[in-house]
């Protein structure tokens, strides 16, 4: 049951980001282009993701166990370290040069973008590295 609820809830949010039209990086390019042709809908898309995701949170807190019975763990820690802002600062700059994010990256595979591919290997690439280094740091 949970395979098949997490699949649901994977493919309802790529419904979202195709319709949205956050799965195409032109558009989440033409948002970041604050000089140019600004295009805000992504503005709309995040303030409407915030909202739900607040809701959800506050529901969360009040419950020990997911509807399906799964503990729910909540993330316990709130510092603002070098390593957030550094990988903050990471995620930033390659949204801004691909125009990708993670989700849309995947929703975009099922296109055949070889954008979208090389984007994916990159980050799955960037993903090994850093465990890579953390077992070395350990």
């Amino acid at each position: 049951m949970l395979i098949l609820t997490a699949l649901l809830a994977g493919l309802v949010f790529g419904i979202g980001l195709i319709i949205s039209g956050m799965a195409n990086p032109a558009k989440v390019l033409g948002f970041l282009d604050i000089s140019g042709s600004w295009d805000p809908s992504l503005a709309f898309v995040m303030a409407g993701a915030i909202a739900v995701g607040a809701l959800a949170f506050a529901l969360a807190r009040r419950r020990s166990a997911s509807l399906l019975g799964v503990p729910i763990k909540l993330p316990a820690g709130r510092e603002i370290d070098r390593r957030l802002v550094t990988g903050s600062a990471l995620f930033g700059i390659g949204w801004g040069i691909a125009g990708f994010c993670p989700g849309p990256a995947l929703v975009s595979l099922g296109t055949g973008s070889h954008k979208a591919m090389l984007f994916v290997a990159a980050m799955l690439a960037g993903m090994a590295i850093f465990e890579l280094l953390e077992r070395r740091n350990r």
